[in-house]
């Protein structure tokens, strides 16, 4: 790769003196240590597609400061074409990680360019929003900065809020200010890509009261902060990726935030001491139709890619003629048609906001698919699962085994109904590496709870429905007039 390329570029961003902890180690060099490697890798090619002619009017916009190149997620759209452009660039990213990587800032980028779109309208009163999150995005834009977000709260004791918990840290919350900005201290969870992202978006993801004006502030954070430390789960990546197609380059790494007295300008702090400005900030139609837009899009590509190894895996070994594995089958197609349709009506239902005149797909269409998503997914790996069934341990420690001592042997009893033995246990291997390894069953969990609690997801979207269109239409069947049917 050209060492000048963008991936180049990133990669040597990266070496800010971030604190990233890794088995109890501080990582000095994370794009080259082995539980990073392989993603940080994966990311600069994403980066480098920016540059190559079949894909760059796709990916990029010009931007209108400089007159270069930028990103896609930064676009802001004034039509439906820009909404489309957005939808394209986000497919060619997740087609090119299978839907495996969610993190890799489209969606941090998309929430920033609902924040900037909406700017005139957000932020409490005395924050200066607009001024600062149009400086901040014009910088991440030009800059091409990766970005991720971290929102929850650690899971220390969750009956208690952070007005009612006897550690006053267990919340993350402003404990100094100055003329020059903050210092905070506390944790913040599940920062996905934190080690190999330029910056970090703060501010918590549930209702706040206003007993809690100390945990209610938003801000930007470079991830190599003095006093931020990234503490990352285990790692599930593989060196090998013949053995671990997927482990080995999509280890989208998961960290919880511990900020030990971090400093925070003013600049970079959005919103201070103020749950209101939050709650409104989080609801705002832009921010919400532009986010979800990219994770729908990205959802598609995982289904399409469960659903292409539920087929290969069914052709391999000759189950297709089966009733119930053509049923089973059959339903991995409804999932992926119901969430591209929706998809589709989301953007065919765009229309102009009326406050700023930005275009954004319908949020219905959108939230319903995001939460099918998290129920869609499991079903998904469950349905992949039963086609694979006891093959998934028909494979050897390694493909070097096909030709070893026992090579006649293996080629023998290992290959499938029409493909030869190596063909079949790389697929084989790719389906574990889905399904049952530690990567897979962490890529389940986080389909699960990737929009919060499912339940409270798919609650919100029941009570913030117009219930009225749907039950107007019944009183007026039976002849009760609406005027004593609201008086009850």
């Amino acid at each position: 790769m050209n060492r000048q390329s963008p991936g180049s570029s990133y990669r040597a961003r990266l070496y800010d003196g971030r604190k990233v902890w890794v088995n109890g180690r501080d990582v000095a060099d994370v794009p080259n240590h082995p539980a990073f490697k392989g993603t940080v890798d994966t990311v600069a090619s994403l980066i480098d597609l920016q540059e190559q002619p079949e894909t760059r009017d796709a990916l990029t916009f010009t931007s209108p400061a400089t007159g270069k190149r930028v990103n896609a997620a930064f676009l802001v759209p004034y039509g439906k074409e820009d909404i489309l452009h957005r939808h394209e660039a986000f497919r060619i990213w997740s087609d090119a990680t299978f839907g495996m990587m969610s993190r890799i800032s489209e969606y941090s980028r998309s929430l920033l360019t609902g924040w900037y779109a909406s700017r005139n309208r957000l932020g409490g009163a005395s924050d200066h929003f607009a001024d600062k999150i149009t400086r901040y995005f014009e910088q991440s834009r030009d800059l091409d900065w990766m970005s991720t977000t971290a929102f929850h709260d650690p899971q220390i004791d969750r009956s208690k809020g952070p007005s009612d918990s006897p550690d006053p840290d267990a919340y993350l919350r402003i404990v100094k200010e100055t003329s020059d900005g903050i210092w905070v201290r506390g944790a913040k969870m599940v920062a996905t890509a934190a080690p190999y992202v330029d910056e970090i978006f703060i501010y918590p993801f549930h209702r706040r009261s206003s007993e809690d004006l100390l945990y209610s502030s938003m801000f930007a954070v470079s991830a190599g902060a003095p006093g931020l430390h990234l503490v990352c789960r285990e790692p599930f990546a593989s060196e090998q990726p013949e053995e671990h197609p997927l482990s080995s380059r999509y280890d989208e790494m998961d960290a919880v935030l511990i900020f030990d007295d971090v400093f925070v300008p003013w600049e970079r702090v959005f919103i201070k001491n103020d749950p209101e400005a939050i709650w409104k900030m989080r609801m705002d139609p832009a921010v919400v139709a532009l986010s979800q837009h990219q994770t729908v899009v990205r959802l598609i590509s995982k289904l399409e890619f469960v659903t292409a190894v539920g087929h290969e895996v069914a052709t391999t070994i000759g189950v297709t003629h089966h009733l119930h594995v053509q049923e089973k089958l059959g339903e991995l197609l409804v999932q992926l048609s119901t969430i591209k349709s929706l998809l589709a009506v989301s953007e065919e239902l765009a229309k102009p906001d009326a406050d700023t005149g930005v275009w954004l797909p319908a949020i219905e269409p959108l939230t319903t698919a995001r939460n099918l998503g998290s129920r869609y997914y499991p079903r998904a790996i469950g349905i992949l699962q039963h086609i694979c069934a006891g093959g998934l341990m028909q494979t050897p420690s390694t493909l070097a085994e096909l030709d070893g001592p026992l090579g006649p042997l293996l080629q023998k009893y290992y290959r499938g109904a029409s493909i030869p033995a190596k063909e079949r246990v790389r697929l084989f291997k790719l389906a574990w590496d889905l399904i049952a390894s530690p990567l897979g069953s962490r890529h389940e969990l986080y389909e699960i709870f990737y929009s919060g609690d499912p339940v409270r997801a798919y609650a919100a979207q029941y009570l913030g429905y117009d219930q009225t269109r749907l039950t107007d239409p019944v009183w007026k069947l039976i002849g009760q007039p609406l005027n004593e049917v609201s008086a009850r």
